[in-house]
């Protein structure tokens, strides 16, 4: 016989203020009034849903086992019974009505024809919340938009006359077969834009040999992301240090257990930037949260990036590599490196591999580009003899929207090339579907652009086959990039409220 509790939707009502909450989440009671002022989100979106099924508002923010893994077993009550629960009824606003009638008017896959037309449809459809999420960049946004410019300061130098009937862009990325040299970067929260979130890329990348990096923040769970993928298909994880360095050594143990090949450790987030277009929306008050992190103060109206981080820890620094080195046999990459300097450091620390990287502009403004970075970062490792080097490998990631600009940067040095916002924006717009044609949209431009350009092979891309020497004159003039600018949001100022005068 069970011994698990049937509540019914009057006693759970009962139970509908600051001094006993209960809610429900897929069809389960959780008394969760002592974790009210620890909800990084504030309590005031929690109590809009005491005695209340909170399933809607939790899902889209939260890994299904985030209340599981953040609450005490025994705040965990039991089991609501369905027929004792009125039905809600949601209203759907004129805001939700408009998007789904441009849902419906979506252009067909088929005329989707490159990257900048999966963001738009995506800036369209998402709701505005959401978009100003995944859109936004720190401060003024010039980094952000850097990362985008910069790949149009390197002009090609093709060779001619090779034959080029045959061209191969498969790659091996720490270890790992690879059909392009591009791996889907961590991007958070994706069920915000879609009801599967990462599943949309795990399932994309198992069918066309991609690799997927799993974000901490991901909305999907962890474990629910290894098992939508194949049983042989490569998968890295993105890591946010914990405070608590218990979670992250339990976290990066149970990664490996499941067949994770690599660990990418932001380091360039001690704190989150601010992004003013989220802030702008404040976010937290619809809520916010991820499985890793744990109750911290943060500022209410900071957006839903800074409630969803308050576990990261600022103390992270060069002396913890060793105790990363001492809980996994993974290969380590340092993600955030943005000077030749900590480049060099880096390597010295004996760690597998870097990422060049400026967060997706999202971190410090008017930092450079991951592409301007590379090239001093591949002077400095030459001239101490550290590049190349079987055992350390180079990425580049932010602002790659083209097979040219992943060419650009092989030519230049890297070893494969991140990609975020462009899969983020594909599934948002078009699900599963979306992704897979983003990625064969790929494949198509890196068999043009190799031909074009004389490289039959990976290996055949050399800093000759590139001009980068206008790379860090960030004054020069190159042609206006209309489709980036067609799909770029500009910022805002605070706007005066409606007058009743």
């Amino acid at each position: 016989m069970s011994d698990i509790r049937v509540l019914t939707g009057p006693e759970v009502a009962a139970h509908a203020n600051r001094e006993s909450c209960w809610i429900i989440v897929h069809d389960k009671v959780y008394d969760v009034t002592d974790f009210l002022d620890e909800h990084p989100g504030g309590s005031k979106i929690i109590l809009k849903y005491a005695g209340k099924d909170a399933t809607e508002a939790y899902e889209p923010i939260h890994p299904p086992d985030a209340i599981t893994t953040n609450l005490p077993p025994e705040k965990h009550l039991g089991v609501i019974d369905a027929s004792t629960v009125a039905k809600v009824v949601k209203e759907v606003t004129e805001e939700e009505k408009r998007r789904l009638a441009l849902m419906d008017a979506r252009p067909p896959l088929d005329n989707v024809i490159n990257m900048h037309d999966f963001e738009v449809v995506a800036k369209t459809v998402l709701p505005e919340k959401a978009w100003a999420y995944y859109s936004s960049g720190s401060d003024d946004e010039i980094t952000l938009r850097e990362n985008r410019t910069a790949y149009q300061r390197v002009w090609f130098r093709p060779r001619i006359l090779r034959d080029v009937s045959s061209v191969d862009w498969s790659t091996t990325i720490l270890g790992q077969k690879s059909s392009l040299p591009v791996y889907i970067s961590a991007t958070a929260l994706g069920k915000l834009g879609h009801p599967d979130g990462e599943l949309c890329l795990t399932r994309a990348a198992a069918q066309h040999g991609v690799i997927q990096m799993i974000a901490t923040l991901a909305s999907c769970s962890f474990d629910d992301i290894v098992d939508a993928a194949t049983p042989e298909q490569p998968l890295f994880l993105q890591l946010y240090v914990n405070r608590d360095r218990e979670i992250t050594r339990k976290y990066v143990q149970h990664a490996e257990a499941r067949g994770v090949k690599a660990l990418f450790i932001t380091v360039d987030a001690p704190q989150l930037g601010r992004r003013e277009k989220d802030m702008r929306m404040k976010f937290v008050d619809d809520g916010a949260g991820a499985e890793v992190q744990k109750g911290q103060d943060v500022k209410k109206d900071q957006g839903v990036a800074r409630a969803i981080s308050s576990f990261i820890d600022p103390s992270l620094s060069w002396k913890d590599i060793p105790w990363f080195q001492s809980i996994t046999k993974m290969p380590i990459i340092l993600k955030g490196i943005a000077t030749a300097e900590d480049a060099v450091l880096a390597f010295e620390a004996g760690v597998q591999g870097i990422v060049l990287s400026n967060h997706g502009g999202r971190q410090l403004d008017t930092a450079r580009s991951g592409l301007e970075i590379l090239v001093e970062v591949i002077a400095a490792l030459k001239a101490r003899g550290y590049y190349p080097s079987p055992k350390f490998e180079i990425f580049v990631d932010g602002g790659v929207r083209r097979a040219s600009d992943v060419l650009k940067a092989l030519a230049l040095g890297a070893t494969a090339v991140g990609v975020g916002r462009p899969f983020l924006y594909a599934f948002c717009a078009y699900g599963q579907a979306g992704v897979e044609k983003a990625i064969q949209i790929f494949k198509d431009e890196f068999e043009m652009n190799m031909r074009l350009l004389g490289a039959r092979t990976i290996d055949e891309l050399v800093p000759e086959m590139v001009d980068a020497s206008t790379l860090t004159s960030h004054t020069v003039l190159v042609p206006s990039d209309n489709l980036f600018n067609a799909t770029y949001q500009p910022l805002v100022v605070a706007k005066f409220r409606e007058s009743k005068l």
